[in-house]
């Protein structure tokens, strides 16, 4: 093979990889949101979980982005791991129906949809553009194997290709390794499948050749999930390492059977096309039948061999676990997700500082507060590094929904790290001088500060909440706890004023304690406030729900007090 050959050969893979990109782009900017829907309400039944893995990537035509996707539930605890295997069974079936479509010859209506694919996108209307962005994949996606197939067709008649193919005929291991590299360097099962079918059909290998390739090529993709996750987060690896040994078992079980089973096929689908094209939909699916009524043990096997790790072997907590660099080009809805979980790490440090006021008032220790302030650093370097992550998502690989995430993500740990910034610069310093004065508050003062700091955990874990499922009603009750915080300080006000009216013995120790209790009632409200808009807010504010400004309009101020003077000339008439 020349060096231009060699040249059109990459450059025909390089197009399907980039056709199937355009599909996949395409169909989650157009349809993401819908696709995550139908996910996560058919993953509570295994074989609903199977049927829509399997729906979805022969739409997205990538068993790779399906994963992606049910990868971040998975990680978020959205869903188990025993259904998000489930969908990638059906998955792994749903990508061998491009072959099935591709083992007869369509390529002549590619121009067509590549046609019907501009016309799309040089519409206005989005979701119609990325339908076009789609149908022009589709339409690449066929180009490129047909020349693909093209540029090989005058080599599968040399005589040292097939020497040396042939040579493979009684060594399957090898022909599957073959296959799996070449799989892993094309990123296409389809392209290599396809091209295992040309072999076959010009009788450059024989038909158990051919099956030991297809095998080999199912292992290859698999394996490129595994390889490509650079992220340390092991919950994240559990999925496609799991569906790596699916292959595997089902790989090892058809080699031990490859004779008889080349045999059957051959006698049954005397077309080699179609014979290669059916052995790689039965193998998934045989397989897919194996262990569909065993996912729950082989779940339980996989968290067992690749155990969550506890939080104590975090040798820096302000350095981020989740967020993988490799998903901000793979995937940017994964990437979302894992921006997602960093920023429940952003509650658990600003809980921790809570617990440190809490803790200070009732120990009258100084050194709690003084360790509560060190996680404001942790607050802020985690803060920074999940802006930087969702800012280097191009904002063009995402649809309405993720850039919507996108914006909330960044107002939620924004909106969290001011909330540090009250309690490291105000509260804690605060509690931390009492202690040091050894100044307690009487119970009375007291009850409205307790109050604030048990309704503010109960709020943060309400925003967390928020964050990942975006519930109206939810947003509504949080929003609303700012009510409830004002109510709390006009009770502090209250005491600190009736204490002055007492008639005391000491009323400086009176003033000088009231003062303390009405600082921290302002800033713990402060602190509040912020949690409240980091989730609740833009919840409110995409709905509609929330009002520009808590301020009357003078105008119907003006109005009704006309109204009420009115009212009172004809009382007094």
């Amino acid at each position: 093979m020349d060096f231009v050959s060699v040249i059109d050969l990459a450059g025909s893979v390089a197009l399907l990889l980039w056709g199937v990109h355009m599909v996949q782009t395409g169909v989650q900017r157009a349809f993401g949101a819908r696709l995550n829907h139908v996910l996560s309400k058919t993953l509570r039944n295994r074989i609903q979980a199977f049927f829509a893995g399997l729906g979805i990537t022969a739409v997205l035509q990538s068993s790779t982005a399906t994963g992606l996707m049910i990868t971040s539930f998975t990680a978020n605890g959205v869903i188990g791991l025993p259904s998000a295997l489930a969908v990638m069974l059906g998955a792994n079936v749903g990508t061998t129906l491009i072959v099935q479509l591709l083992s007869f010859d369509v390529s002549r209506i590619a121009p067509l949809f590549v046609l019907i694919g501009v016309i799309m996108f040089r519409r206005a209307m989005n979701t119609v553009r990325d339908l076009g962005r789609s149908f022009i994949g589709l339409g690449l996606i066929l180009i490129s194997l047909h020349q693909f197939l093209v540029i090989l067709q005058p080599y599968t008649n040399q005589p040292s290709l097939r020497m040396m193919l042939g040579s493979i005929a009684d060594m399957p291991l090898i022909a599957v390794l073959i296959a799996l590299v070449l799989t892993w360097i094309m990123h296409s099962s389809v392209a290599v499948v396809l091209l295992i079918a040309s072999f076959a059909s010009h009788n450059v290998i024989s038909p158990d050749t051919a099956f030991a390739m297809v095998i080999g090529s199912n292992i290859g993709t698999a394996l490129n999930p595994v390889l490509e996750g650079s992220g340390k987060d092991i919950v994240s690896k559990r999925l496609p390492i799991g569906n790596l040994f699916n292959r595997l078992i089902g790989a090892a079980i058809c080699l031990i059977f490859l004779s008889q089973l080349s045999s059957w096929f051959v006698y049954y689908y005397p077309d080699i096309n179609r014979s290669v094209a059916n052995f790689h939909t039965l193998f998934n699916i045989i397989t897919a039948i194996v262990f569909l009524p065993f996912l729950t043990p082989y779940a339980e096997f996989l968290k067992r061999v690749m155990p969550r790790p506890k939080e104590e072997k975090i040798e820096d907590p302000s350095k981020p676990i989740y967020l993988d660099k490799s998903a901000i080009q793979q995937s940017p809805m994964l990437a979302i997700s894992n921006a997602i979980r960093e920023c429940l790490r952003l509650c658990d440090a600003l809980e921790k500082m809570i617990n440190g006021v809490d803790n200070t008032l009732k120990s009258k220790t100084p050194q709690i507060a003084i360790e509560a302030r060190r996680v404001d650093s942790i607050l802020d370097k985690l803060t920074n590094s999940i802006q930087s992550y969702v800012t280097a998502l191009d904002p063009e690989s995402l649809n309405r929904h993720e850039l919507t995430q996108t914006e909330r993500i960044l107002t939620f740990c924004t909106q969290i790290a001011n909330a540090g910034d009250v309690l490291d610069r105000n509260v804690l310093p605060t509690v931390q001088k009492m202690a040091k004065q050894r100044i307690v508050l009487p119970d009375d003062m007291m009850d409205p500060l307790k109050d604030m700091l048990k309704r503010m955990h109960k709020n943060l874990r309400m925003a967390a909440t928020l964050l990942m499922n975006e519930d109206e009603d939810l947003a509504m009750n949080l929003a609303e706890e700012k009510d409830v915080f004002r109510e709390i300080e006009n009770k502090a006000n209250s005491i600190y004023y009736n204490g002055l009216r007492d008639e005391t013995e000491n009323k400086k120790l009176q003033i000088q304690l009231g003062s303390f209790m009405l600082e921290l009632a302002r800033d713990l409200k402060r602190t509040n406030t912020h949690i409240v808009a980091s989730a609740a807010y833009p919840v409110l504010d995409q709905s509609g729900l929330l009002l520009p400004s808590r301020l009357q309009n003078k105008e119907d101020v003006d109005s009704l007090s006309e109204d009420e003077t009115s009212s009172n000339k004809n009382d007094i008439d």
